[in-house]
Protein backbone atom coordinates (compact mmCIF):
# COMPACT_ATOMS: atom_id res chain seq x y z
CA UNK A 1 0.00 0.00 0.00
CA UNK A 2 1.32 3.44 -1.17
CA UNK A 3 1.53 5.87 2.12
CA UNK A 4 -0.58 8.69 1.11
CA UNK A 5 0.59 12.33 0.71
CA UNK A 6 -2.54 14.23 0.33
CA UNK A 7 -4.03 17.11 2.62
CA UNK A 8 -5.48 14.31 5.06
CA UNK A 9 -1.67 13.55 6.31
CA UNK A 10 0.70 15.36 8.28
CA UNK A 11 4.88 14.65 7.14
CA UNK A 12 7.65 15.23 9.81
CA UNK A 13 10.16 15.32 7.38
CA UNK A 14 13.83 16.59 7.48
CA UNK A 15 15.04 20.24 6.03
CA UNK A 16 17.81 20.58 3.50
CA UNK A 17 18.99 23.30 5.62
CA UNK A 18 19.21 21.49 8.73
CA UNK A 19 16.29 20.87 11.40
CA UNK A 20 12.65 19.29 11.11
CA UNK A 21 9.85 20.65 9.11
CA UNK A 22 6.23 19.58 9.44
CA UNK A 23 4.31 19.73 6.07
CA UNK A 24 0.34 19.05 5.45
CA UNK A 25 0.31 16.13 2.44
CA UNK A 26 0.92 17.74 -0.93
CA UNK A 27 1.71 21.52 0.59
CA UNK A 28 4.33 23.68 -0.75
CA UNK A 29 5.48 25.06 2.58
CA UNK A 30 6.09 23.94 6.04
CA UNK A 31 3.61 24.85 8.43
CA UNK A 32 6.68 24.82 11.29
CA UNK A 33 10.63 24.58 11.78
CA UNK A 34 12.33 22.94 14.23
CA UNK A 35 15.29 22.34 15.49
CA UNK A 36 15.30 19.28 16.48
CA UNK A 37 13.13 15.76 15.75
CA UNK A 38 11.01 15.69 19.02
CA UNK A 39 9.83 19.39 18.93
CA UNK A 40 8.82 18.48 15.19
CA UNK A 41 7.06 15.50 16.36
CA UNK A 42 5.39 17.05 19.29
CA UNK A 43 3.82 19.69 17.24
CA UNK A 44 2.90 17.49 14.13
CA UNK A 45 1.12 15.16 16.52
CA UNK A 46 -0.57 18.03 18.24
CA UNK A 47 -1.59 19.67 14.58
CA UNK A 48 -2.65 15.92 13.34
CA UNK A 49 -4.66 15.14 16.20
CA UNK A 50 -6.76 18.56 16.25
CA UNK A 51 -7.15 17.91 12.83
CA UNK A 52 -7.87 14.66 12.73
CA UNK A 53 -5.45 13.70 10.20
CA UNK A 54 -2.98 10.80 9.61
CA UNK A 55 0.86 11.74 10.62
CA UNK A 56 4.44 10.16 9.17
CA UNK A 57 7.41 10.84 10.59
CA UNK A 58 10.73 10.50 8.13
CA UNK A 59 13.97 9.32 9.13
CA UNK A 60 16.65 11.32 8.08
CA UNK A 61 17.32 9.70 5.15
CA UNK A 62 13.05 10.42 3.75
CA UNK A 63 11.44 6.77 4.37
CA UNK A 64 9.10 6.91 6.90
CA UNK A 65 9.92 5.53 10.18
CA UNK A 66 6.44 5.74 11.66
CA UNK A 67 2.79 6.71 11.27
CA UNK A 68 0.12 7.81 13.51
CA UNK A 69 -3.63 7.60 12.98
CA UNK A 70 -5.30 10.13 14.74
CA UNK A 71 -8.75 9.95 12.69
CA UNK A 72 -9.27 8.90 8.90
CA UNK A 73 -7.94 6.15 9.56
CA UNK A 74 -8.73 3.59 6.59
CA UNK A 75 -8.34 0.63 8.73
CA UNK A 76 -9.71 1.26 11.75
CA UNK A 77 -9.20 -1.34 14.69
CA UNK A 78 -12.52 -3.59 15.67
CA UNK A 79 -14.87 -3.30 18.44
Amino acid sequence: MTAKKGPETHHVVPHQGGGWDVRRGGADRASGHFDTKQEAVDYAREVSRNQKTELRIHNQDGRIAQSDSHGGDPNPPRG
